[in-house]
């Protein structure tokens, strides 16, 4: 199973947009973390626990697709040249994130008509602040399209694992809001604080499921592996994930523990 789940990755990837590629490093998946806007910042602990949720992607994503990853911890301001070296951020907290200057909504603007993608993972969907803040900050960047509600059948949730519904430290909401456009261009906006549930603290999980389902933590993993896949991959067709043989392993095989 695992050798053909791998072989459809590799050819996957071998159909990976070239604006992708040429953004980045070969297109290797790598997550980087959108650093504080100017007047906030981030505590040794949150980057620590940030930093392993990310390096714990790129090594599942790896492990399970073989995927070429880069595992380290980036972080990277808005108002950077930086921003443009890869076409992945990641824009995540818990708080109001404070305010976008011109200058990083330019530059914003810009990576996402490049083809950049933007994933917006707030930490703390019960309260709403970081939700609302990125949202308003939003409005002074030139996003892909309008933002949409994703269907089920969503190619974000076939692009490598069959999952029925995002997931990750909290169930959250059934379904995801997204901001899609050409050449692999987009924002997705979670309200499930994935990266809490990829979060390590030494050997251990770092943080508490809730509602702490036995396969949430799992299902968790797969729905950011087929994030990355869905980044690494934008411009494949629907039907090749559908071959019959994977919808026949995917379909049997119940989820495995995670380690």
């Amino acid at each position: 199973m695992m050798r053909r789940r791998t072989l459809l990755a590799s050819s996957l990837l071998a159909l990976a947009p070239s604006s992708a590629l040429a953004f980045g490093e070969e297109g290797a998946f790598h997550a980087r973390l959108l650093g504080p806007l100017s007047g906030k910042r981030m505590s040794d602990e949150s980057l620590k626990l940030l930093g392993s949720a990310m390096s714990r992607w790129s090594f599942e994503l790896m492990e399970r697709t073989s995927a070429p990853v880069r595992i380290a911890t980036t972080v990277v301001s808005p108002e950077s040249k930086e921003l443009f070296d890869e076409p992945f951020i990641i824009w995540t907290g818990a708080e109001d994130p404070g305010t976008l200057s011109r200058l990083a909504a330019r530059r914003l603007s810009e990576f996402f008509r490049l083809g950049g993608f933007m994933l917006v993972d707030d930490q703390a969907p019960e309260t709403g602040a970081f939700r609302l803040g990125v949202e308003r900050e939003l409005e002074k960047v030139a996003l892909p399209s309008p933002r949409i509600k994703l269907p089920p059948d969503h190619v974000l949730f076939k692009s490598f694992y069959l999952i029925p519904r995002p997931v990750g430290r909290v169930m959250g909401p059934s379904a995801v809001e997204a901001s899609l456009g050409v050449a692999g261009s987009g924002v997705l906006f979670l309200r499930h604080d994935l990266l809490g549930a990829l979060a390590r603290r030494g050997d251990t999980w770092a943080s508490p499921l809730e509602p702490d389902d036995p396969e949430q933590r799992e299902y968790a993993i797969r729905f950011a592996i087929n994030i990355a896949m869905y980044i690494l991959c934008t411009d494949y067709k629907d039907d090749q994930v559908h071959a019959p043989y994977l919808m026949r392993r995917r379909t049997r095989s119940g989820p495995t523990r995670p380690r």
